[in-house]
């Protein structure tokens, strides 16, 4: 398999501004080689990750296409560019397209306090330079905020592959209702319908919801019918999913959901999606 969303980090002043003392075991450097090492003892066949940035920065970028220089297991690099600066962010990408392992862009939306981020007009011009050359933008942590945001998004921009992290963080176990549930269901599925999306299963450890494949089947059962196994791809969180279990422990939960899958349709979500959506 591909594990088709793993974080590197290194520690310097004023970057990762989100990560701090109060996040405990991630307030540390997380690099290459510890990661290869935890991917080879997983004991669950990953041959190789796709790494995914974890701060708006071209310096985390660069960190990342530097890893993938040296490192056979990396497959591919989804950076950040500045997309409220189209001229920047067409300069950025020009630049970063000389890499072969760079294969899609993403943003901290949710660290953003914007609601409107992704309606913005440079924001927008910038996302068409990305459907231009066909590199997928990943949304993270959509709901609440960003996942309506996404649907416009995904259905104004032709040619935009819009890759939807962590099922967007559905509120499964949040207390407040049915009322969330039922939104961030209507706005999963209004993605879904729409050509050009995918989704990963990863970050699944959420609030208040015991890590378990009977707890998340709820999920896995409204992504396997709005996306199909051809527009799912599986992901291990590394190593912020540290906080919720042990790599092998995440990645078994997720895989006990997919046995009961056709090999095919199995090997889609294991691998075939993400070589296919990142262009591996």
């Amino acid at each position: 398999m591909i594990d088709a969303h793993l974080h590197l980090w290194e520690l310097t002043p004023g970057a990762y501004p989100w990560l701090g003392p109060q996040h405990g075991p991630l307030f540390r450097n997380f690099g290459a080689v510890e990661a290869e090492s935890v991917l080879a003892t997983a004991g669950v066949g990953v041959r190789g990750a796709v790494l995914v940035q974890a701060d708006d920065t071209v310096a985390d970028t660069e960190a990342m296409l530097a890893v993938a220089d040296s490192s056979d297991w990396v497959l591919g690099v989804v950076g950040w560019i500045p997309l409220e600066e189209p001229a920047r962010a067409e300069a950025e990408l020009e630049r970063l397209a000389a890499h072969p392992k760079f294969r899609g862009v993403r943003h901290l939306l949710h660290n953003d306090p914007r609601d409107d981020f992704l309606d913005l007009a440079p924001v927008r011009e910038s996302l068409r330079l990305l459907a231009a050359r066909g590199l997928p933008f990943d949304v993270p942590d959509a709901f609440p905020r960003h996942l309506g945001a996404a649907v416009r998004m995904a259905r104004e921009i032709p040619g935009l592959t819009v890759v939807l992290d962590h099922l967007g963080k559905p509120p499964l176990g949040d207390g407040t209702g049915s009322e969330p549930m039922a939104r961030w269901r209507a706005e999963f599925r209004a993605l879904a319908e729409l050509p050009g999306t995918a989704a990963k299963l990863s970050g699944l450890h959420l609030p208040g919801v015991p890590y378990t494949a009977e707890a998340l089947r709820p999920l896995w059962d409204e992504a396997l019918e709005a996306f199909g196994p051809e527009r799912l791809m599986i992901g291990g969180d590394w190593p912020v999913s540290s906080l919720g279990a042990p790599y092998s422990e995440t990645l078994a939960v997720l895989l006990e959901l997919l046995s009961e899958l056709s090999d095919a349709e199995r090997q889609q979500i294991l691998e075939g999606t993400a070589v296919r959506v990142y262009g591996l």
